[in-house]
């Protein structure tokens, strides 16, 4: 199995209510997935909760079959939509683990 967590920072140009809007247009597009992209077993995206001590906005916690699932997603069509529509446009930094579990 292979996990695949993503840290993202939201434009720091959009005000509360359009940050809260893109979170939760970030978190259904990418959680929608899920039966889409084979070898995705599980994907959750937290935007709720955050404590002020942290420094991003939303976390994409997901797990796949294997690295070859990891590929496979990152280049799958229904994942680029979600990410090319809602999550690159919206966002200004990216960070990735990847590791196997």
């Amino acid at each position: 199995m292979i996990k695949h967590i993503i840290l993202w920072k939201l434009r720091s140009d959009l005000s509360a209510a359009e940050k809260r809007e893109k979170a939760q247009a970030i978190k259904q597009g990418l959680e929608g997935l899920k039966g889409q992209v084979p070898g995705l077993v599980d994907i959750h995206v937290q935007i709720d909760g955050r404590l002020e001590s942290s420094n991003v906005d939303i976390m994409l916690d997901s797990t796949l079959e294997s690295e070859e699932a990891l590929k496979g997603y990152a280049v799958h069509p229904a994942h680029l939509a979600v990410a090319n529509g809602v999550v690159r446009p919206n966002t200004e930094l990216r960070s990735c683990l990847d590791y196997e579990c």
